[in-house]
């Protein structure tokens, strides 16, 4: 009896000490950091940007111990999946083929995407006959006017970036032309300015600080959102982890709730995209 008592005093901070690493697990998250505003290195090479921002805030409210890590894109959901990190914040929208292999917290922010080119090239002039697309439930004037695109760029080679929601539509929709997919959108930008591509296509957050500082380049069409662009931006994380989902939607919600998510774009966009 004395050597089962010893036996179990002995065992149990070895049980304390596994519950004490377990509370204070590190929660790895993976974002690209080539994506400004949402996520980039500044000139020291720190990462920067409105998500590495949320995802301070968002582990804070969580209770979270949390440091976020540079990973390419293409490789992002592998290393997910392959346990190197245990989320992801990248702007990446929630979408059913991506939901097919991780799950998605509730978005924190909705964003259009669009064309764009330079102000000489094609596109330039184009007058679009609708503001705005929906891609959930498409009419027929909708129908028209992604017609009307995918006839002027016939022949024309589009930028975009790889494995990404937007890579998706254009190869479904611009049959005609030529897709050119790159692994950062920054090389997206440096081709068309150059010339060597036509247009590019992809969010405008992403293009709103580009625009402002490179004045040849103009967005085109209509803003489009939803359908296989996806829901919203979420944080990505393995199916099996459905606690914390749970606490990354839980601490989205309160943000959205509270209006710090509005605030934190305001901050990082200029305008409010928070998904309301």
């Amino acid at each position: 009896m004395k050597n089962g008592l010893k036996t179990l005093l002995l065992a149990a901070p070895l049980c304390f000490m596994g519950i004490a690493q377990a509370q204070t697990q590190t929660v790895r998250i993976a974002t690209e950091g080539a994506y400004a505003p949402y996520n980039f290195k500044d000139s020291s090479g720190k990462l920067v940007g409105f998500e590495i921002d949320l995802a301070a805030e968002l582990c804070k409210r969580a209770a979270l111990s949390c440091e976020v890590h540079e990973q390419a894109w293409d490789g992002i959901v592998p290393s997910l999946l392959a346990n190197k990190y245990d989320a992801i914040m990248a702007a990446m929208n929630i979408t059913e083929k991506r939901e097919a292999v991780i799950s998605f917290s509730r978005p924190y922010v909705k964003t259009p995407i669009r064309f764009v080119t330079t102000r000489k090239g094609t596109g330039a002039d184009f007058v679009s006959s609708l503001p705005a697309i929906t891609l959930e439930d498409i009419d027929a004037t909708e129908t028209a006017e992604i017609g009307k695109l995918s006839k002027l760029l016939a022949g024309k080679t589009i930028g975009v970036q790889a494995a990404t929601a937007h890579e998706g539509f254009v190869k479904e929709h611009m049959k005609g032309a030529t897709i050119k997919s790159y692994d950062k959108m920054d090389n997206m930008i440096l081709d068309l300015t150059a010339g060597r591509i036509d247009v590019g296509y992809t969010s405008v957050t992403f293009l709103a600080p580009i625009l402002k500082k490179t004045p040849d380049l103009v967005e085109f069409g209509p803003l489009m959102t939803g359908g296989q662009l996806g829901r919203g931006v979420a944080v990505g994380v393995r199916k099996t982890d459905t606690d914390l989902q749970k606490k990354f939607s839980a601490a989205i919600g309160g943000m959205l709730g509270d209006g710090s998510m509005s605030a934190l774009a305001v901050k990082w966009f200029g305008i409010d995209i928070s998904a309301k």
